[in-house]
């Protein structure tokens, strides 16, 4: 039992890593490495146009379509739009209200139940976001974007093989799709096989339509490999020398718990014999 609560406290760990390694500094909008996708049919903004929009802008977005949520709750497209971009934000908590709302106001919405299974899977409701997300599935038609949600629901869940079956399905319906290839390797990441991770990783930076997000999960991966160089050299591209240096920095204090977790893992070890 105890192995197993270090394993945990490990993962953990990890998970913040990620967390803090999806953050992208110039625009303070993204707040989950591995998070519930909306389809692209709902009439909110992308993730990418969103994610390009600086904090200042996101306010400003936020009160704008605030304005019209509150004329008309039960508008789809404005409320997914204004959802969207609360959970961008860092206002998880006030973008799954609204979600909870327009779930019960369209009980049987494919893009409805999707989004209101990210924004149940950003404040760590996962159970129901699992949920929420396979009732907006249609077997018949799978969307390669909800099976790549269930696998980042499902990686955070512990179920790391179910996980990547599902990221695997995702990719033979959408080959080379950076998002899906991105999740993968964050689910090597959160087990610890950075050197795996880095591979897809990589392929997931070089695939069409490689977003921030996507290259700055690599740069994490790296960085978590003692890399602080080449990692800063990837944060760069993105971000403005000052908030690369301070993910770098975020990262070398991190790095210099590695010692503990090798203790922990080398317990772990003598414990299973």
């Amino acid at each position: 039992m105890r192995g197993k609560v270090r394993r945990g406290r490990v993962v953990s760990a990890m998970m913040a890593l990620a967390l803090a390694g999806a953050l992208a500094g110039c625009s303070q909008t993204a707040r989950k490495a591995v998070s519930a996708q909306t389809t692209a049919s709902t009439g909110a903004p992308s993730q990418q146009n969103v994610a390009m929009m600086s904090a200042r802008d996101l306010q400003a977005a936020a009160d704008s379509v605030g304005k019209l949520y509150v004329r008309d709750p039960r508008d789809k497209a404005v409320a997914l739009r204004y959802a969207n971009i609360l959970q961008m934000s860092g206002r998880a908590d006030q973008s799954l209200a609204v979600m909870r709302k327009l779930a019960i106001d369209h009980p049987k919405d494919r893009d409805v139940l999707a989004a209101y299974g990210k924004a149940l899977a950003a404040v760590g409701e996962l159970e129901p976001a699992l949920d929420a997300i396979r009732r907006a599935q249609t077997p018949e038609y799978p969307d390669w974007r909800l099976l790549s949600a269930e696998g980042a629901i499902l990686d955070q869940l512990g179920k790391p093989d179910e996980a990547r079956a599902l990221y695997r399905r995702a990719l033979d319906l959408r080959p080379d799709e950076a998002s899906v290839l991105s999740n993968l390797g964050m689910s090597y990441l959160l087990q610890g096989d950075l050197k795996t991770a880095e591979i897809y990783m990589a392929k997931a930076v070089a695939a069409p339509g490689a977003d921030s997000r996507v290259r700055q999960n690599l740069a994490l991966v790296v960085g978590l490999q003692g890399r602080f160089n080449d990692a800063e050299a990837i944060a760069r591209r993105e971000l403005s020398p000052e908030q690369a240096e301070a993910n770098v920095a975020y990262l070398r204090a991190m790095i210099a718990q590695r010692d503990g977790w090798s203790e922990i893992a080398r317990e772990d070890a003598a414990n299973a014999i």
